[in-house]
Parts: C-alpha cells; sequence; structure tokens
C-alpha cells in the first residue's frame, strides 16, 4: 500500500512539474528565432506574403523572424519539413491552399498528414483567382462565355499544374456549367498569359498580380474572379457567382500558418494572436490588397473549422473530375 501511495506521489510530482515547466514554456516563448518555411521559391506569392508577416511579427513578438525556403514537391517538400521539426512553435509553415487541403486527394502517396501533422494557427490571407481569356474568345461576360463555351466544346485553360487551385477552378466551372473544357499544365503563370493573349489557349485562372499588365494593357479579359464577391483590390471585375446559375461558385487559393502536430496549444494562441495582430495592421493590408489578397485573420477554432470545409470541397472536385497523380 506505501509503495502504491509513493508511485501515485511520483507520478503526481512528475505531471506537477511537467505542468509547471509546460507553462513556463509558454511564457518564455519565444526566446530565440522563429523559422517561417516557405514551400515554394523566392519572390512568388507565398514567400512575399512570408516577408511582409515577418517584419509584423519580429515587432509583436520581439524576436527574430527568419523565411526559409523549401520548394519543391508542389509544396510538399517544406510542408514535410515542419511536419518533421520539433514541436515547439519555433517552425511554422505559411502554406497554400495546396499542401495543406488539395494534395491529400490529388497524389496517391504523400509523406505527411494534413489532418494529423500540421496545427492550424491561423488564415492569413484569401487570393482569388481572376479568370481571364483571351481576345479571341467572343465573350464579355460569364452568360455569354457560358453559353460560347456550350457551342464550342474542348475550350483549353492552362493551369501552373495538375491538382492545383487553377485546375480546380476550372474543374468546378465545368462541372457546375457541364462544359468540356480541357486543362494546359504550364510550369508558371507568365507563358500561361502569354499562350492566352495569343489565342493559343482560350483561358486561365490566375492571381491579379500575375495578370493585372496583361489586363491594363488590354493583352487578355478579365471576365470574373473566383471569390464569391467582388474583391477589394479591382471593383470592376464581377465575381463568378454574379452570374446566377454559377451562384454557389467559389473557389480561392488562400495562405494559411501552421505548426507541427504537438505544439502546445498555448504557444499555437500565443502565435495566432501575434499574427493576426499583424494581418490587422492597415499598412499590411494595403500590401496584401495590392498583391491581389485579402486579410483573413482567424481564431485557431475558426481556421480549424475552415479547413474541413475547404477540404471536403477540394475532395468533392477531385473525385468528380477524376484528377490523380502517382
Amino acid at each position: 500500500m506505501f509503495n502504491t501511495f509513493k508511485k501515485a506521489l511520483a507520478a503526481g510530482l512528475v505531471a506537477a512539474i511537467a505542468l509547471i515547466s509546460h507553462v513556463a514554456l509558454a511564457e518564455d516563448f519565444p526566446s530565440k528565432p522563429l523559422r517561417i518555411i516557405v514551400p515554394f521559391n523566392p519572390g512568388g506569392g507565398v514567400d512575399t506574403v512570408a516577408r511582409i508577416i515577418a517584419d509584423n511579427l519580429r515587432e509583436n513578438l520581439g524576436a527574430e523572424i527568419i523565411v526559409e525556403n523549401k520548394p519543391g514537391g508542389s509544396g510538399m517538400i517544406g510542408a514535410n519539413a515542419v511536419v518533421k521539426a520539433a514541436p515547439d512553435g519555433y517552425t511554422v509553415l505559411l502554406g497554400s491552399a495546396g499542401e495543406a487541403a488539395i494534395n491529400e486527394f490529388v497524389y496517391k502517396k504523400i509523406q505527411y498528414s494534413p489532418t494529423e501533422d500540421l496545427a492550424p494557427i491561423t488564415l492569413v490571407a484569401r487570393i482569388p483567382n481572376v479568370m481571364v481569356l483571351s481576345p479571341k474568345v467572343p465573350a464579355n461576360t460569364m452568360e455569354e462565355f457560358v453559353a460560347y463555351a456550350k457551342e464550342n466544346p474542348g475550350m483549353t485553360y492552362g493551369t501552373s499544374g495538375i491538382g492545383n487551385s487553377q485546375h480546380l477552378n476550372g474543374a468546378l466551372l465545368a462541372g457546375m456549367s457541364g462544359l468540356d473544357m480541357v486543362q494546359i499544365p504550364y510550369k508558371g503563370a507568365s507563358k500561361q498569359l502569354v499562350d492566352v493573349a495569343s489565342g493559343d489557349v482560350d483561358m486561365t485562372f490566375v492571381s491579379y498580380t500575375a495578370a493585372r499588365g496583361f489586363i491594363t494593357d488590354g493583352k487578355v479579359k478579365a471576365l470574373a474572379i473566383t471569390a464569391a464577391e467582388r474583391a477589394q483590390f479591382d471593383k470592376n471585375i464581377p465575381a463568378i457567382a454574379e452570374y446566377a446559375p454559377l451562384s454557389n461558385y467559389q473557389l480561392e487559393n488562400w495562405f494559411g500558418m501552421f505548426a507541427p502536430a504537438g505544439t502546445p496549444a498555448d504557444i499555437v494562441d500565443k502565435l495566432n494572436g501575434a499574427i493576426v495582430a499583424a494581418l490587422n495592421n492597415d499598412e499590411l493590408a494595403t500590401k496584401l490588397q495590392n498583391m491581389g489578397g485579402q486579410p483573413a485573420p482567424m481564431t485557431v477554432a475558426e481556421f480549424t473549422a475552415f479547413l474541413a470545409t475547404e477540404r471536403a470541397q477540394f475532395a468533392e472536385i477531385v473525385k468528380k473530375a477524376g484528377i490523380s497523380v502517382e
């Protein structure tokens, strides 16, 4: 009986010490530099947003913030590096919808589970794509486009690869409208826009930042955006959903911040508070809007619920369109 008492006492002491250490860890956090892993090359949209946020986080957290690029594997190499990092809050992922919510349904083999291996911190920004047409396509509204596409099956649209948000934009549009459309994969947005402008490809879905110069110069037609409503960056571009038969159309790319699974909840909450404060900064919000994005801070619970909804939508689109990569 005495031995049982000693064991219970020892277990209680261990638990108490662990709790005290845990609280102290959260209070002291951060006590060294943080790394934001960007799973894409320097200079891209995710990288630029990471560096904008890092500038504000340095002040909000009082620590050095290092942005580290780990590109490759459709964002999965960088995501996997965060999954394997110590769950202490010092390594986080700024990921896009692809590696956090789409790839698991597209790729037959993936080295991590976004739902089990990544801890959501907050949504950072929504990045709607702009649906742009070749000047050779005789349509200036969604109604005209759908009518023309039905009369001309096999219209082509460029994407930056199989299974990304652009591909899903096209698949969703085709599915909801009953259109026969053909996806043409590219390595990036620039060549897509050049080919759309020349008429070699009929259309594409790209970020506003990538398309802005082509739109301004009249080389392509900005038909609509993929958000539920018009965006702050250009109120003149209607939403696809404004066309009544497609009123439920919405599919945006987005960027979110994640920690490795197992990161203490109070550290996740502290990171959430610092990032949300940064996103509520007017100057930062203006920078994001100039990039074609919209700040979208959330609580951890809100972001977790958002991810569940997005994953369900992506899974359905991928399944219906038969999108798959070995």
